[in-house]
């Protein structure tokens, strides 16, 4: 099934907060994910730099880490920056996803693509899924337990639901890219692309990217 982007909250058995993102497409999939210090980037590959002039959506910011390394925000699109500023200048996490996701609104594309975005608090414990369709807005902190996560879409289950979560075993930002490409319930998800991951470590956050060729490598 073709569910389209993903983002997920998660905690690890150990009870470390993770945040997971999966860029599925079925029309832009020559994109790949650059990792910096506090921030992750969804960019097109090599020869496809084009791509972005005939849909301005596909490259953005996806990861932003803030509060000195405690809050990661992971999204679908531009509004992983004015979420993550809010945080940083002190709102909370439930007024930033609201007031962001109102702002920018659904992606204006043929599809009304929504955006759904993930934050995880890594001294909280905490795990926030937000979502905005051309129907409804939601923003709901996940119940997180070890071993157990959430997750939404950009299509089909895309509402943010506890029905769309179950247990998982990752431990790290290696395992949980391969989880969130093609293992459990997202091994029958289709088309994935990259998964770009935040999971709590020591004292800030380990982000990692991943394309789905390189899954088991």
């Amino acid at each position: 099934m073709y569910i389209g982007r993903i983002v997920s909250v998660a905690m690890t058995p150990a009870g470390e907060v993770a945040g997971l993102y999966r860029v599925s497409s079925r029309s832009f999939p020559n994109r790949t994910a650059v990792v910096d210090d506090a921030k992750v980037r969804i960019v097109p590959k090599a020869g496809h730099e084009g791509d972005v002039l005939k849909n301005p959506y596909i490259a953005y910011n996806c990861v932003r880490v803030v509060r000195e390394n405690t809050i990661a925000v992971v999204t679908n699109g531009s509004q992983t920056d004015p979420i993550a500023e809010k945080i940083e200048q002190g709102m909370s996490i439930r007024d930033a996803l609201a007031l962001s996701h109102l702002a920018m609104d659904f992606e204006k594309d043929q599809y009304n693509t929504p955006r759904i975005s993930a934050v995880v608090d890594r001294v909280k414990k905490t795990g926030w899924l937000a979502t905005i369709r051309d129907n409804g807005l939601e923003v709901r902190e996940m119940p997180l337990e070890p071993g157990y996560f959430f997750y939404v879409a950009t299509y089909e289950e895309n509402t943010v639901s506890l029905e769309q979560g179950d247990t998982c075993e990752f431990s790290d930002a290696v395992s949980a890219c391969n989880f969130i490409l093609g293992e459990g319930v997202f091994a029958e998800r289709t088309n994935p692309v990259t998964a770009v991951c935040a999971v709590a470590a020591g004292p800030g956050f380990s982000l990692l990217a991943k394309d789905a060729a390189a899954v088991g490598g």
